[in-house]
Parts: structure tokens; sequence; C-alpha cells
């Protein structure tokens, strides 16, 4: 499926006249950069603008050894040749606790290590909630407020040893703790561009870095990190290159996170709100209720809107999967 989808965009490139050169990129001057490829050729490219859209990497901690195949990445879980009995994830963000619920949904034992006091704190609490009340229903068992100071892999497994002491066992150990730009090998600091400390380049509104005719756009200048608002990014980038118009994307952004059940929403939480002395009303309605709960067969779910109460804007987002009721957000415009 993956390389069907790769021969899907490399057929787009070739319609559109788009040279594809596969190798590793790096800065020689500020419009020029050396390729290596696989044949160990170098190619030397110029151009009057360059975009940069490298992603970004799994954060390796220190003192964790990755072994391919019973301590792995959320890039290298992706080669797994068969499913796990049992899993501990370190990290509840969005990659760590979509490959949780994936699992668990699979039948396997998932442990989840948290440092922090919930699952997914940018989301809103009632709706975390409720995501968390289907995962525990599938078996997952939560660690909160726990940190990880060692895993230890031997025959046929690992252990994880957390700081209260506690030693959890598993066959598999993920790690999902963050990820961090993919520059190390784009010598930036020939070009005078610096990356922060998790690999971050900083743009402006337009997406130009400080070097005048490069820009970036993606993971690599941090949120949201989203496919689609990334590849709007990279239409506002050339826009900008070549003096073409365009309308910005705006900071109110649509977020789906591929759990099970999923969740996705827009907007403000209710949490924001009360810190901001924002004013607002909850309506909620059943998935059952709605035409497109009906459609599917979806009887389990939550919409949920928050509106503000002097002006009356709100906005709205939906989902669908069979579980217990999940619930979405969303907030101001």
């Amino acid at each position: 499926m993956i390389e069907a989808e790769n021969d899907v965009i490399r057929d787009q490139l070739r319609r559109n006249r788009v040279e594809l050169i596969q190798g590793t990129g790096r800065f020689v001057e500020p419009h020029v950069l050396a390729v290596d490829t696989p044949d160990d050729i170098e190619h030397r490219l110029e151009a009057s603008f360059v975009i940069i859209a490298v992603g970004t990497t799994p954060t390796h901690p220190t003192g964790v050894e990755f072994d391919g195949g019973t301590v792995l990445d959320s890039d290298g879980i992706l080669n797994l040749e068969h499913i796990p009995a049992s899993l501990v994830v370190v990290g509840a963000g969005v990659i760590g606790i979509e490959y949780a619920s994936m699992f668990a949904a699979l039948g396997t034992k998932v442990t989840v290590v948290e440092r922090h006091g919930r699952l997914l704190e940018f989301c809103d609490a009632e709706i975390v909630e409720g995501l968390q009340y289907h995962l525990r229903e599938l078996g997952v068992t939560f660690r909160f407020n726990e940190d990880v100071v060692g895993v230890t892999a031997h025959d046929g497994g690992a252990v994880t040893e957390l700081a209260s002491g506690k030693r959890i066992p598993a066959d598999t150990v993920l790690y999902s703790a963050g990820r961090r730009g993919a520059v190390d090998t784009l010598d930036l600091a020939k070009i005078g561009i610096e990356a922060d400390e998790r690999g971050r380049i900083a743009v402006d509104d337009r997406y130009r870095t400080s070097v005048p005719g490069v820009y970036a756009v993606g993971d690599v200048i941090g949120f949201p990190s989203l496919a689609a608002t990334s590849a709007e990014q990279g239409r506002l980038a050339a826009c900008d290159a070549f003096d073409h118009e365009a309308r910005s994307i705006g900071t109110i952004l649509p977020v789906g996170i591929y759990t099970i059940p999923e969740i996705s929403y827009v907007g403000a939480t209710e949490e924001e709100l009360t810190n901001e002395s924002i004013p607002y009303e909850v309506g909620i309605s059943r998935y059952r209720e709605l035409a497109r709960g009906q459609i599917i067969g979806d009887r389990h779910g939550l919409l949920k809107l928050l509106v503000r109460c002097r002006t009356g804007a709100c906005s709205a987002s939906t989902s669908s999967g069979r579980a217990r009721p999940r619930s979405f957000t969303s907030g101001r415009r």
C-alpha cells in the first residue's frame, strides 16, 4: 500500500514536469545544494528559491538502546513482523496514543507510561476522558506522573524501569517521546540558519527563513505538524517566492487524531476559553441523533460545540467509529 501511494505521487510529479532526484541533500551556498545519490554520484543544484521540507525523525533519549526489534521508535515499529503479546508505550502524545489504541484493538496488552498527569494535554479534558475510558475497556493500563529511567532488553522481551521503582516487563517497548527536525545533514550553519534544540527552523508568516530566498515548511517548523497544513504552507511559500497573491491558512486549524476511537476538533478547548475569561455555552449532540451516525450505523459518539455568548461564533467537528461515547470540541473564530 505504501509503495502504491509512492507510485501515485511520483506519477503526479512526472505529469507536472517535476524532476525528482533521490539522495541526501546539503547546502553548499544559500542557493546551491549538493545531493549525494545512492550510486555515489554528487549532483549540484542551483536555484533562486529553496524550500526546506525535510520533516522530522523520532527523538532518541540518551541511555536507551534502540535495537530495531525489542526497543523501537515510532518509525521502527512499522517494521515489526508480528503482533507482540504485550507492549509498553513511553509517551502519551498523539503518536504514542495512536499506536497504543491500534495494538490494543489487535489484542496486545498495552501499558502507557507518561511523565505528565494526563494524555493529550492540548485536547479538551472531556474528550480525553471519553477516549481514556474506551482504551481502558480495551485493556490499556496507564501509568501517569512516571519517568522512565531505563530499559533493559533480554531474550524474548524487555523490562522498563520507572523512577518510582516499578518494573514493567513486555515483549516490545515503543518510545514515542517526541520528534525533532531532520536537519542534521543539511549543513544549515553554512548558510547562516540555526535550528533550535529540537531541530526546528524559525520562519515568518510567509514561511521565509532568515536567509533570503530560503523557505521552510511542514513539521520542521513545528506546530501544527499536520499533512494538509504542511501542503498548504508549501503552496503559500511558493506563491510568496513568485509574487503570487494567496490567502493565508489562518490560525484556527482542524486537527485529526487517529486513535480508536478517533478524535477531531477545531478551535479552542473549554480550558483555553476559561483561562482567557471568555464566556461560552456548551451544546452536545449524541452521535445516534445525527444523520451521519444513522447513515453509517454508528450509534456511539458525541458532537460538542462551544459557542461564544457575546457573538454566537462557533465551529464544529465530527467523526465516526463504533466505540464508547467520545467527544469533539470546537471553539471561537
